[in-house]
């Protein structure tokens, strides 16, 4: 099972567009830092506590030695430390990092760590038919639609509109 590390934005996304138990049938490992947690909404972090609760998500709570090595850690001031904890779990789990954050996939790739963001989430929920093609559409299109981040990138609206012609032609 691939294990992942997973920020604040893509956890807003997936409770934003309903995806939540999609999400988490996925065949992943998935992980996060109290940092992130503790960014999210009171209602978010309620909706991720059940998910918890039934061993679904792991929750780091970074030790005082794990603080002192991230704090000795040369990172881009781009990042904020919420952003910073989940490069570090990634690092230290050998995991693939789930952001859409651009500063954190670019380090992401600096480091050499495998990163992936939302749309790379909906292939993997279309491949494995937890999501049909046509849910898949309308989930895609109105996350383009309700977020800035994808918008305003021109590269992940073709991305987007790759995907929305293939799952539309097939």
């Amino acid at each position: 099972m691939k294990i992942v590390v997973t920020d604040a934005c893509i956890f807003i996304d997936v409770i934003e567009l309903q995806l939540t138990p999609k999400f988490f049938g996925l065949e992943l490992e998935i992980h996060t830092t109290q940092d992130v947690f503790d960014e999210l909404f009171q209602e978010q972090q309620q909706i991720l506590e059940a998910y918890q609760e039934n061993n679904k998500l792991t929750v780091h709570i970074l030790t005082p030695e794990e603080k002192i090595e991230l704090l000795s850690e040369a990172f881009p001031k781009a990042l904020s430390p919420e952003d910073r904890s989940v490069v570090f779990i990634a690092k230290k789990l050998d995991a693939v990092l789930l952001s859409s954050d651009k500063p954190v996939r670019k380090l992401a790739k600096k480091l050499s760590i495998e990163y992936h963001g939302m749309i790379w989430i909906f292939d993997q929920l279309v491949h494995h038919g937890l999501l049909s093609k046509e849910e898949g559409v309308a989930k895609i299109t109105k996350m383009v639609a309700t977020n800035l981040i994808y918008k305003n990138n021109q590269d992940m609206l073709i991305e987007v509109e790759k995907r929305v012609k293939e799952w539309r032609n097939n």
